[in-house]
């Protein structure tokens, strides 16, 4: 049996772990990338919300840039994750 733990990410305030995450898969031209928009919980309870693109499986920090019908992914993936959804004001929590 295999358990998966949460990752463990580094932010400017310490170590986090991604509580949930939504990725959007997009294209220009030839290049191909995803954004993820992610939920982390620091050990404290604390709860961020990272923005990044990931090229190769690698998240990577820069501007993030989202089209409009990037946004309409991202809100459809938010509708399956509610804490994340709530944590951008986005709906979620009841």
């Amino acid at each position: 049996m295999r358990t998966e733990t949460a990752p463990t990410i580094t932010t400017p305030w310490g170590k986090a772990t991604a509580v949930e995450q939504v990725s959007v898969a997009q294209r220009a031209g030839e290049r191909r990338f995803t954004t993820i928009v992610a939920l982390l919980a620091t050990p404290d309870g604390e709860r961020l919300v990272r923005f990044a693109y990931a090229t190769g499986g690698t998240a990577r920090r820069g501007p993030v840039t989202l089209r409009r019908r990037d946004l309409e992914r991202l809100r459809s993936g938010l509708a399956e994750r509610p804490a994340l959804a709530e944590a951008l004001g986005l709906g979620g929590g009841g």
